[in-house]
């Protein structure tokens, strides 16, 4: 094994040691006036067992990413099930350096904002972080498992990383259980998850069947019929609208707005949702070869654009509007993805993890000060939070596409190339296809300006809603991640213009493309659309606030706001049409097995119970009964000899 190997084997090694071995501490005393010292110590333990893995998988990562200059591979045969063989392994290259670049630092970021969110205030009465240990440990394996998806190289492995999340997931939503919301949505995200992980794991059989092994370059390698091909891809693709909030498995993610707000910036921006576009990536030369399975996902990245995008315009609560926005954002990678381009999709993928992460933390931050998650009483924070402010404009600048911020070039590099699909058929899918997602992103560019000025203006603009004495911004610990993460979040997209980066995610050798040439930057007459729409959509926001500072922007949707509000009441269908008949038929399976089997069971008890009562009772009569009865028997007896004897 290398010396790039083996840091590519810690990465996730590193955070599950620490996790598995913050799970062994105590949690911190209930009482507020109680004996503390013992949990002080566990808090502070967990506390740097946290830091210092997420700290070592960042410092790993950076390591791999400068010293991998050309793809590396190291495994060993772990299990043989009679020829069908199960590596344990590493697969790197320089895109999975990145993405696990992006997955530590924003575990880590999250890692160090939580020591001052889930803190006791001084006029707490209530412990509000009891349960800190076991959390700190959580995100550890979090993070853990989804550095071994971004490294493992085989599939088997990978889906270890996988299912590990889930579960995660469930644990770190469901932290909070003082109110119903957070362990009902915790198991709503698990039970949905697990209907795409089902089709995951039949995909992943498939394909290791087929190609005899598990192993990632093995299954790119093979050969394989096109029906099982065309079948594993789409069985893949039920995995990836599960864990990535695609349509129409995406209703868990903002239910799981439920959980503590730095669980929703690492689900949202580099785990879990995140996990679904880098398989895909990771497994690209096989939807490259099913155009099928291909115009399935457009069709899915389109709609999921499109719904995430405009179920965020009439959201009231703050991280509500974010959650959708993930929803709507994730449908830009994969509509790259659709047409034919993984590097666009992984520059989104990284450049959302770094805004999506500053969004929510920023969120956080303004939840912590007023004490609600709604808009509508929120207003005017923008003097007494001014970091917060500032950090919140370039999260949704970028988020919004507007130059030279971050998402602004990403997006540009997925409607560039979802266009040339469209107008000149590049792509592997079909042409409309291409033309399904470039229409559908720039709607989207129009409605995603729309409802970030929304955002912007209804929380820190405008007169306060709620009275407070004192607003202000985060301490330290939950400042300095939001400032950190500001810098790449304004700057990363010009990244795209440095040819050693873009490289690293095109895959190209050094010497693979022209001096001069911009890989994943486009600059020409094609911003002009984009550019226009963003000036429209956020200057109809602006205009509606500007009438009336008091009114919500979202009235202008008229009779639509329900709808939006409610995600075109998806949730309401899913739970017409598979939530209560799947109970029904429960019950009637339940009511079947207790009235039926239990009572054929019981039954015959009674039964045999019942006839020995009855003949105990015989037993137990009296003489002169008895007597009659066996005179009757033997007289009976005598009568059967005498007819038998008379017929033979």
């Amino acid at each position: 094994m290398s010396t790039t190997t083996l840091l590519g084997a810690l990465l996730p090694a590193v955070p599950l040691v620490a996790g598995l071995l913050g799970l062994l501490l105590p949690p911190a005393p209930r009482d507020a006036d109680g004996p503390r010292t013992g949990g002080d110590r566990a808090r502070r333990v967990a506390i740097a067992l946290g830091v210092a893995g997420a700290a070592g998988a960042l410092a790993l990562a950076v390591a791999l990413l400068v010293s991998l200059d050309r793809p590396a591979e190291a495994s060993t045969t772990w299990v043989d099930l009679g020829g069908l063989t199960v590596s344990l392994g590493v697969r790197l290259d320089s895109a999975a350096a990145l993405v696990a670049v992006a997955v530590a630092a924003v575990a880590l970021a999250v890692q160090v904002y939580s020591v001052g969110y889930l803190r006791r205030g001084p006029h707490d009465d209530v412990d509000t972080d009891h349960r800190y240990p076991p959390y700190a440990a959580q995100i550890s394996l979090f993070t853990a498992a989804m550095l071994l998806v971004v490294v493992a190289g085989d599939l088997i492995l990978l889906l270890v990383g996988w299912e590990v999340m889930g579960i995660c997931s469930y644990l770190l939503i469901a932290h909070d259980r003082r109110l119903p919301e957070p362990p009902a949505a915790a198991m709503k995200a698990f039970l949905v998850t697990r209907v795409g992980d089902v089709g995951f794991l039949l995909g992943i059989a498939l394909l290791g069947v087929s190609a005899g092994s598990f192993r990632i370059a093995d299954v790119l390698a093979h050969d394989h019929a096109a029906g099982t091909l065309t079948a594993a891809c789409l069985l893949l693709l039920a995995g990836v609208a599960g864990k990535s909030a695609q349509f129409p498995l995406h209703t868990w993610l903002p239910d799981a707005m439920a959980g503590p707000t730095p669980i929703s910036a690492l689900i949202h921006a580099a785990t879990m949702v995140a996990a679904g576009v880098y398989a895909v990536t990771r497994l690209y030369p096989l939807f490259e070869a099913t155009p099928v399975a291909l115009a399935v996902l457009g069709v899915m990245a389109s709609v999921t654009l499109l719904l995430g995008a405009f179920a965020a315009t009439a959201q009231d609560d703050l991280k509500r509007v974010l959650a959708w926005s993930t929803v709507s954002q994730i449908g830009y990678m994969t509509g790259a993805l659709a047409v034919g381009s993984p590097p666009a999709a992984l520059f989104h993928l990284l450049t959302h993890a770094a805004f999506k992460a500053l969004l929510f933390l920023a969120a956080g931050a303004v939840i912590h000060a007023v004490g609600t998650t709604l808009m509508s009483r929120m207003g005017g924070l923008r003097r007494g939070m001014p970091v917060t402010f500032w950090c919140t404009v370039v999260g949704l600048g970028a988020l919004a596409g507007v130059p030279p911020l971050s998402g602004f070039w990403s997006k540009d590099g997925v409607l560039t190339v979802a266009q040339e699909a469209a107008l000149h058929g590049t792509g592997p899918a079909p042409v409309w296809v291409g033309w399904l997602v470039w229409l559908a992103g720039l709607v989207g560019v129009a409605v995603t300006a729309w409802y970030a000025t929304r955002l912007l203006l209804r929380t820190f603009l405008g007169e306060a809603r709620m009275p407070l004495a004192h607003p202000h911004d985060p301490p330290a610990v939950m400042r300095w991640p939001l400032l950190l993460l500001a810098v790449p979040a304004a700057l990363l997209g010009l990244a795209g213009f440095v040819q050693a980066f873009a490289r690293r995610l095109l895959l190209t050798p050094a010497s693979g493309a022209p001096a001069g040439e911009h890989l994943l930057i486009h600059v020409g007459p094609e911003l002009l659309l984009p550019l226009a729409l963003l000036a429209a959509g956020a200057g109809l926001a602006w205009l509606r606030w500007r009438r009336d500072p008091a009114a919500d922007p979202a009235t202008a949707l008229g009779p639509l706001r329900p709808v939006f509000a409610a995600a075109f009441r998806l949730d309401d269908a899913q739970r017409a049409l598979v939530v209560r008949p799947t109970k029904a038929l429960a019950r009637a399976t339940r009511t079947a097995d207790e009235v039926v089997v239990d009572g054929a069971v019981e039954g015959s008890g009674r039964a045999a119970l019942g006839l020995g009562g009855g003949l105990a009772a015989l037993h137990r009569a009296a003489l002169h009964r008895a007597a009659v009865g066996v005179l009757a028997g033997a007289l009976l007896i005598g009568l059967a000899a005498v007819v038998i004897g008379v017929s033979a």
